[in-house]
């Protein structure tokens, strides 16, 4: 039956963007938050998990997290020293590169350092990123995790699927060779990271950089330097991350 030509409503509430409103509201927000509190750190997220970023978040619970578009909340700051909105903010506007984020507390320089590298959490990688070991699987039956957990059979189509040449004997999954998911330093793909997913293999590590702060005073303090930034995160963070354009509220 050949489909209706007349006209349909179709909602775009999902793309709707958020507009010149949206990024003033962020403004603002930052606006509020800088004279509320007297430090406004700069941080870098390392492998981007909002489940873990959502907890760090609770751990603070009396700051303010920010993290969304650069130039937005660069503009909240001030890019210069003619247009900062108090003095030496222009500084925190230039460190805002890359998968950065602002955390705005009243919270020691101590605590807040304390805090950030106790918190990391180890997760599955995702493609791109670079691989830190490994991963052979032994030729014979197909065993997963420290506990040597036998595949259920109904997974032999797609592990073969996935690059493994697996055959199903008595009901088992085996190889006749070794077989090497990956290597160190490999740029994992797509098949990589699910069968390093399927074997329990976390090659991810979710962790926050402090990069510097800025206290009320107008002092600007660096407290790592861009090499020390860097790291095996993945390219990016923002495919995780649902606070994009947004505060973190």
């Amino acid at each position: 039956m050949p489909k209706a030509k007349r006209a349909q409503v179709v909602t775009l509430s999902k793309t709707k963007s958020k507009g010149k409103d949206g990024k003033a509201k962020i403004i603002e927000s930052v606006r509020e938050a800088v004279d509320k509190y007297n430090y406004v750190w700069v941080f870098s997220v390392h492998n981007m998990r909002n489940q873990y970023l959502k907890q760090v978040r609770k751990d603070f619970s009396t700051s303010r997290f920010f993290f969304g578009r650069n130039k937005v909340m660069a503009k909240a700051l001030g890019n210069t020293p003619e247009d900062e909105l108090k003095d030496g903010l222009h500084q925190v506007s230039e460190s805002l590169v890359g998968d950065v984020g602002l955390l705005c507390t009243n919270d020691a320089i101590e605590n807040v350092q304390k805090a950030m590298d106790a918190f990391s959490a180890d997760d599955y990688a995702r493609a791109g990123t670079i691989a830190t070991y490994r991963v052979v699987v032994p030729a014979g039956e197909v065993l997963r995790g420290f506990t040597k957990e036998a595949f259920p059979n109904n997974m032999e189509p797609q592990l073969r699927e996935l690059g493994m040449p697996t055959l199903l004997r008595q009901g088992k999954i085996t190889i006749d060779s070794d077989y090497v998911i990956c290597e160190e330093g490999d740029s994992l793909t797509p098949q990589q990271t699910q069968l390093l997913k399927h074997f329990w293999e976390k090659m991810a590590v979710f962790k926050i950089k402090l990069m510097s702060y800025w206290h009320s005073s107008g002092e600007f303090v660096k407290v790592c330097t861009d090499d020390e930034s860097d790291g095996d995160s993945e390219k990016s963070a923002s495919d995780d991350s649902d606070a994009s354009d947004e505060d973190m509220e």
